[in-house]
């Protein structure tokens, strides 16, 4: 089952509370996204270890029901 964008936000801004992102549906299939996430939580912290971040955010779902998430990452 696809997961759907307000899903995939809600499981980041619940270990990123103070994050901007924005989603895109690349496909229009509910499971090839795109994202932009900016939190100070990335602040001093190299790219892998940003997007690391955002992966334990989404408590394995990823490549489960998320089927693929291309990840910018910024420092706020």
């Amino acid at each position: 089952m696809p997961l759907p964008i307000e899903e995939i936000k809600r499981l980041i801004k619940e270990d990123l509370p103070d994050a901007s992102i924005e989603i895109k549906d690349l496909m229009g299939d509910n499971n090839h996204y795109s994202a932009i996430i900016k939190s100070s939580k990335f602040n001093n912290l190299n790219k892998i270890e940003q997007h690391k971040l955002v992966y334990k955010s989404l408590k394995g779902k990823m490549g489960n029901e998320l089927h693929a998430l291309s990840i910018t990452t910024e420092g706020k």
